[in-house]
């Protein structure tokens, strides 16, 4: 039974989950555009968030920081990147997260992408993976490591030797894939080729147009992406969806009714 649910605010998450009848969320675990470490906001911390979890039947997933750029040649940003992941793996599995998504990052134009490649997969190999880690393929920028098919494929290649790399996952965000420039209908059989799986999507309608570079979500059916191909990944992908569109929790619950239709 494939689970459905949104990206909320960690302070409460099940009960915004009971709000939109959900029955996975996705939350940050602190300021996911800062360096400081993962703190639990939820009353009780890690061992009540991780009970009520597992008796509401909601899944969880954490997303990391957006900050965190493992592939980036600069010591002072891949540096602490590996320890911010880290720390928040470490504390994702103490709420018993099914997995931590971390963006592709990137390398600057004037870089050898294989550099890129190759720090990520020292990352891998110097990361203790208490729970699974799911690279997310990104929206922009010509020497991102996960904006195209090739590029996720030279990544896959580059981590493959990686110690725990059977701990590595892949997270589909449609509104990245349309902006990047990447056909919905047929991609997850492509997707699916090059990393063996996707283990979550991250189901988003785009404010921009396809190939535009632009990270902007938008609602469900409010947006630029092919509502056939977006459906298409939804069904195919055979994992959880987690919805990051904008609105609160009556708006979510509308989508998620919508994909349950789609899905049946």
């Amino acid at each position: 039974m494939i689970q459905l649910g949104a990206h909320v605010d960690q302070t409460n998450p099940i009960a915004e989950a009971a709000a939109m009848g959900a029955t996975a969320l996705q939350f940050f675990l602190g300021d996911p555009q800062g360096w400081k470490g993962p703190k639990i906001a939820y009353e009780g911390g890690a061992e009540a968030l991780r009970a009520d979890a597992q008796e509401a039947g909601v899944e969880l997933w954490i997303h990391s920081p957006y900050v965190i750029n493992l592939a980036s040649t600069n010591n002072r940003i891949r540096i602490p990147s590996r320890k911010l992941l880290q720390q928040t793996v470490t504390t994702a599995a103490e709420i018993g997260a099914a997995g931590v998504i971390v963006h592709g990052g990137h390398v600057t134009k004037d870089d050898d992408p294989a550099v890129g490649f190759d720090n990520w997969r020292k990352a891998i190999d110097g990361l203790d993976m208490a729970c699974p880690v799911l690279i997310e393929n990104t929206a922009g920028g010509q020497n991102a490591m996960a904006r195209r098919l090739e590029r996720i494929d030279q990544l896959w290649t580059a981590i493959s030797s990686a110690k725990g790399f059977e701990q590595v996952g892949f997270c589909l965000d449609t509104c990245h894939a349309h902006a990047g420039g990447n056909e919905l209908v047929g991609l997850v059989e492509k997707v699916k080729a090059i990393t063996g799986r996707i283990d979550l999507v991250h189901c988003n309608d785009s404010r921009d147009a396809f190939d535009s570079g632009a990270d902007r979500h938008a609602a469900l059916g409010q947006g630029q992406v092919d509502p056939e191909g977006l459906v298409e990944v939804v069904r195919l992908a055979g994992s959880s969806i987690i919805l990051e569109t904008p609105g609160d929790a009556a708006s979510h619950a509308t989508e998620i009714d919508y994909l349950k239709e789609k899905l049946a």
